[in-house]
């Protein structure tokens, strides 16, 4: 028999850092959860992806910002895509709620 899942179930304890977890990934897609408690991306850091990113933000708020200025300011069903080497950081993702990402990347 198949379980299903819940999306919003979290764990009891959160981890310091982000928790990434893999839901599916198949030749070129890749897709994930992403639970963020407050993290943000280093300062002088980027990233840089080698694949086109399209994320939603189903709880929480967060601000993520682009290399060439753009700030981003993401609630509850905000969505973005992120092209493949467009460098960006995360400013701010809420603590309470904890922000619960759904993250496609598409590998060209």
């Amino acid at each position: 028999m198949i379980r299903p899942s819940n999306f919003f179930s979290l764990p009891s304890v959160l981890p310091d850092q982000e928790l990434f977890e893999s839901l599916f990934f198949k030749e070129n897609i890749r897709i994930e959860r992403i639970i963020s408690t407050g993290q943000t991306t280093p300062l002088g850091q980027w990233y840089d992806q080698e694949q086109v990113e399209w994320v939603i933000l189903l709880q929480g708020e967060a601000v993520i910002f682009f290399e060439d200025g753009l700030r981003c300011k993401l609630l509850r069903g905000d969505y973005l895509l992120i092209k493949a080497h467009q460098k960006h950081r995360v400013e701010y993702t809420s603590i309470e709620p904890p922000c619960i990402w759904l993250a496609i990347h598409v590998y060209s």
